[in-house]
C-alpha cells in the first residue's frame, strides 16, 4: 500500500461516527487499531520500527 492509500484510509477512519463507543484508537503511520500505545499515538510495530531507528525521544533500545 502507498503512503498516500494509507493517509487517505486513515482520514476516513477518523471521520466521527454515529455513536462514541464506535469511536477506536488508531495508529497515527498505519491506522492498525490493535496494540495501540496511547502515549506515542502509533501502534507497538510502528513504535517498534521507529525506536529502533532513533526517531522515538528518549527511547533507547535495552541490550544486556
Amino acid at each position: 500500500m502507498s503512503t498516500e492509500a494509507k493517509e487517505h484510509k486513515a482520514r476516513q477512519l477518523k471521520i466521527k461516527s454515529k455513536y462514541r463507543t464506535r469511536v477506536y484508537n488508531r495508529c497515527e503511520l498505519c491506522g492498525r487499531s490493535r496494540g495501540y500505545i496511547r502515549h506515542y499515538g502509533i501502534c507497538r510495530i510502528c513504535f517498534r520500527k521507529l525506536a529502533s531507528e532513533g526517531q522515538v525521544p528518549g527511547v533507547k533500545k535495552a541490550i544486556w
